[in-house]
C-alpha cells in the first residue's frame, strides 16, 4: 500500500514537484517521498490518538468531512521540505497545497472504488497500524452507523 501511495502521489506531482523550479531537481524524488509520508504520518497519528471514526467519515463522506486532517498533512509536508530541502515556506506552502489536496481526493476515490484492495479503507487502516489487527470488521461496523 505505501509503494502505492508513493505512485499515487508521484502521479499527481507534476507542477507542484516535477516540474516546479523551485524544488532542485536531484531533490524530487525525496521530496514526493516527504508528500506520502506526511499523508501516512496524519493518517497513523489520527488513528493512535482515537480518532479512527473521523478517518472512516473522512473517506466515506468523500472527503468533505475532517477538512482539518488534510490541512495537517499540508502543513507537515510544507514544513518537511522547507526545512530539508531548504524550499521557502511560501512555496513550500504553494507546492503543498497544490499536492496534498489532489492526492486525498483521489485515494478517496480509489478507497470508495473497490477497484483496488490496497486502497479499500479498512485494508488500508489495518496496515496503518502495522497489521497488528484486521480493521475491515471495524470499518464496515463504522461506515453503517
Amino acid at each position: 500500500m505505501f509503494e502505492k501511495l508513493f505512485l499515487l502521489v508521484k502521479n499527481n506531482a507534476g507542477m507542484a514537484v516535477m516540474n516546479n523550479p523551485v524544488i532542485p531537481a536531484g531533490s524530487r524524488e525525496a521530496v514526493i517521498n516527504e508528500a506520502s509520508s506526511s499523508i501516512i504520518e496524519v493518517l497513523k497519528n489520527q488513528m493512535e490518538s482515537g480518532h479512527i471514526k473521523d478517518v472512516i467519515k473522512y473517506f466515506q463522506f468523500s472527503g468533505s468531512y475532517n477538512e482539518s486532517m488534510v490541512t495537517s498533512m499540508i502543513n507537515k509536508f510544507a514544513n518537511r521540505i522547507n526545512k530539508f530541502y531548504s524550499i521557502d515556506m511560501a512555496s513550500a506552502q504553494a507546492a503543498a497545497n497544490s499536492l496534498i489536496p489532489a492526492v486525498m481526493k483521489q485515494l478517496v476515490q480509489l478507497s470508495n472504488s473497490k477497484q483496488t484492495e490496497e486502497f479499500a479503507l479498512g485494508t488500508m487502516l489495518s496496515q496503518l497500524n502495522g497489521n497488528r489487527a484486521d480493521l475491515n470488521g471495524l470499518v464496515n461496523k463504522l461506515m453503517i452507523a
